[in-house]
């Protein structure tokens, strides 16, 4: 397997661009080609600050490049090192649209989608948008299974975050602060995820949080036919772990975990059972 370049300049490691028909540039790490044999698997990464689809999965897409897999993990735009343009509302919307361009220019017509957050809700609205193109979804902690009224302000990690986005905070400590709230165990913060994210935030306009619009697929997780495996930390303090009940009730082919053990990013606090799990479920 060919890792990406790193550079002392990157947070993250260096990967591909692709031009897209708006002019911006969308990066993405690509490891083996698309065949018949086995689907595209597409990493989907969530939103908060100095998000990027490495930072998300890097002890995950690896694993299942040394298996065969050809695998695709894009930054969306506002996110690592794609383009930032202030002059854009970053909609689920849009990063759907941009995900579509981006496999049409790969060549990629079958994928597994797998997403964390705000990926999990991409997920859903591609797979509601192009199910032909899907062949199953991995999700983890997804955002858009019910209305935020309903839910947010209880939501102490998404409170917390809010809160550091609004006050532009870019120290160290708070961003420290910040990421721990995330996960269930402050071990899984290391000096290494905080210098693969901190950079990346220091450059993201506030539009990117502040036109940040999901879709909520509430009344139509129904229609997805494609199987879904669904994982959620017991500890999430960003989206409630009861959403893991409404998609295992709202579903038709569904499997769910819930582990103690892990908070808003169970593959990266819980990387061995969440590569097998995901690896079982690809069959």
């Amino acid at each position: 397997m060919t890792s990406p370049t790193t550079s002392s300049h990157q947070p993250i490691p260096l990967g591909q661009f692709a031009q897209l028909s708006s002019g911006h540039r969308v990066h993405y790490h690509e490891v083996g080609r698309a065949s018949a044999a086995k689907p595209t698997l597409v990493f989907l990464h969530g939103s908060g600050p100095g998000a990027s689809g490495y930072s998300n999965f890097h002890l995950n897409y690896p694993f299942f490049a040394e298996l065969g897999y050809h695998v695709l993990v894009p930054d969306y735009l506002g996110y690592g090192l794609s383009d930032k343009p202030q002059d854009l509302a970053y909609t689920s919307a849009l990063h759907v649209q941009v995900l579509h361009e981006l496999l049409a220019q790969k060549g990629v017509s079958k994928v597994v989608l797998i997403g964390n957050s705000l990926g999990g809700a991409i997920s859903f609205q591609y797979a509601l948008s192009y199910p032909e193109q899907v062949s199953k979804l991995v999700v983890m902690g997804p955002g858009g299974v019910e209305n935020p009224a309903l839910w947010a302000a209880e939501m102490s990690g998404l409170v917390c975050m809010g809160a550091f986005i609004q006050q532009r905070k870019s120290d160290r400590e708070s961003f420290r602060e910040l990421l721990h709230h995330i996960v269930a165990s402050a071990e899984t913060i290391t000096e290494a995820v905080i210098d693969s994210r901190l950079p990346i935030w220091l450059e993201q306009p506030m539009e990117v949080f502040s036109t940040m619009k999901v879709e909520v697929f509430a009344d139509r997780l129904a229609e997805l036919q494609m199987p879904v495996l669904c994982l959620w930390g017991q500890k999430d303090n960003f989206l409630p772990v009861r959403h893991a009940l409404q998609v295992a009730d709202k579903v038709a082919d569904v499997r769910v975990v819930i582990s103690s053990r892990s908070g808003h990013w169970f593959m990266l606090e819980e990387p061995d059972y969440f590569n097998h799990a995901v690896l079982n479920f690809l069959g």
